[in-house]
């Protein structure tokens, strides 16, 4: 059985409320979950202390245990201190796709062509 530490919505309609769970990796994200070990409040402000609550005793005993927490989980431990999280690095990222590459190029080539024509004459 695969573990996952990851969050489970709650809340209202546009007031989100997250509980951060250990869960079977196949049940739904919302669904049966084995251990609850803290909380997210995202409509906190970002310098409020209770905007994240963990149980860092519950929550080190499930990773012995071998449960892996997704990304955003992982960035709340990485900040309280338990788990490094890595540095990712996509150079690719601000490259634009391939049809805004023709048209930045279509649009070079339109300025360029008027003005050699006036150049000429």
């Amino acid at each position: 059985m695969s573990l996952k530490i990851r969050l489970t919505r709650g809340g209202a309609k546009k007031r989100p409320y997250y509980r951060i769970v250990v869960a079977d990796s196949r049940s739904p994200r919302d669904g049966r979950f084995i251990e609850k070990v803290g909380t997210y409040d995202p409509m906190k402000p970002k310098d409020d202390a209770t905007r994240v609550t963990l149980d860092i005793e519950k929550i080190k005993s499930w990773l012995a245990k071998g449960a892996q927490p997704t990304d955003r989980v992982l960035r709340f431990l990485d900040v309280a201190g338990l788990l490094k999280r890595p540095a990712r690095s996509n150079p690719q990222k601000a490259v634009p796709g391939k049809k805004a590459q023709e048209r930045a190029d279509a649009k070079a080539a339109a300025a360029a062509a008027p003005a050699g024509e006036g150049e000429a004459a």
